[in-house]
Parts: structure tokens; C-alpha cells; sequence
């Protein structure tokens, strides 16, 4: 057996993506403090999940059930037939394995059957790979937000994807 195929042997296994859970708020909430300056507490987690406007995607890594922890999350709101991503999410240990594209195709599968026609975000200016990302997944720049994050310096972009 060559190394390559031990490796792939041993690997972690691709991460699930599946609907998030009010059980899961104290899980997201650690994993959005450790991601931005401002974390959401649990109990604005739970409100979320709870919500039926809002489409929790959470992505779990682990071999088993009982092992399977949230690595990243994505959370949109919609209204009539469009939406707005809350929040996106991928544990900084996690980052540049594909997840947050595993987590994006999930959420815009679930909207498109939703018949959900346009998709909004906001994002740091300066975030290139989340950028990248959603470039890939044809979002297109709308607007800006000057001083969006209250720093002084970062514009947030309002960027627009068409579902349909």
C-alpha cells in the first residue's frame, strides 16, 4: 500500500453539512467569537435557529454521531423571495479546506428549492478569500458600506447573487 493511500485511509472525512440546531447555539456561538471582533451569545443563537425565516447550515466534522462537531456554520434570513446571509463561519484551524464552499453550495441549494431569486451578504473589503469565494459562487459587488465594522477603516461591499 503506497503512503498516498494510507493517507486518504486515515484522512478526516469530508464534513456534513445539515440544518443547525437550538442544541448547537453554545457550539456556534464559541465558533462566531472566534471569527469576529463582536461574537453573537448563545441566546442570540437559539433566537436564530428558532426562527423560521432564518435557514441554519451547519457543517460537522468527525467519524461518528456522537463525534460530529460543528467546524463552521452559515445562517440566512428570507423574505418573499429573496435572502440575506447573517453570518458565515469556519473555525480558524478549519479555514482553506473547502468548507466554507461545502456550506455556501448547501445554503444556496436549500434557497433556490425555498424558490428564494436573490441572495445579499455583506463583507469586509479586505477579506480576499472569502471574496474569492463568493465571486466563484457569482455574487456580483452592489453597493458599499463606509465604515461598516467601525474601525475607521473597513467598507463592507453588499454584494447580490440572482438564484434563478
Amino acid at each position: 500500500m503506497k503512503l498516498s493511500d494510507l493517507k486518504r485511509l486515515f484522512a478526516a472525512p469530508q464534513p456534513i453539512c445539515e440544518p443547525g440546531h437550538v442544541a448547537d447555539a453554545d457550539d456556534l456561538a464559541a465558533l462566531h467569537a472566534h471569527a469576529f471582533r463582536h461574537g453573537w451569545p448563545a441566546t442570540e443563537m437559539e433566537a436564530l435557529i428558532a426562527d423560521p425565516t432564518v435557514t441554519t447550515i451547519v457543517a460537522r466534522q468527525g467519524r461518528t454521531a456522537f463525534t460530529r462537531r460543528p467546524v463552521g456554520f452559515v445562517m440566512v434570513r428570507a423574505a418573499a423571495d429573496e435572502a440575506e446571509i447573517l453570518t458565515v463561519v469556519v473555525a480558524p484551524a478549519r479555514r482553506g479546506r473547502g468548507i466554507g464552499r461545502l456550506m455556501m453550495d448547501e445554503t444556496i441549494r436549500r434557497l433556490y428549492f425555498m424558490r428564494i431569486a436573490s441572495l445579499f451578504l455583506e463583507v469586509d473589503e479586505g477579506n480576499d478569500p472569502a471574496l474569492a469565494l463568493y465571486r466563484r459562487l457569482g455574487f456580483r459587488e452592489v453597493g458599499r458600506r463606509s465604515n461598516y465594522y467601525g474601525n475607521g477603516t473597513a467598507n463592507a461591499l453588499v454584494m447580490r447573487a440572482d438564484l434563478k
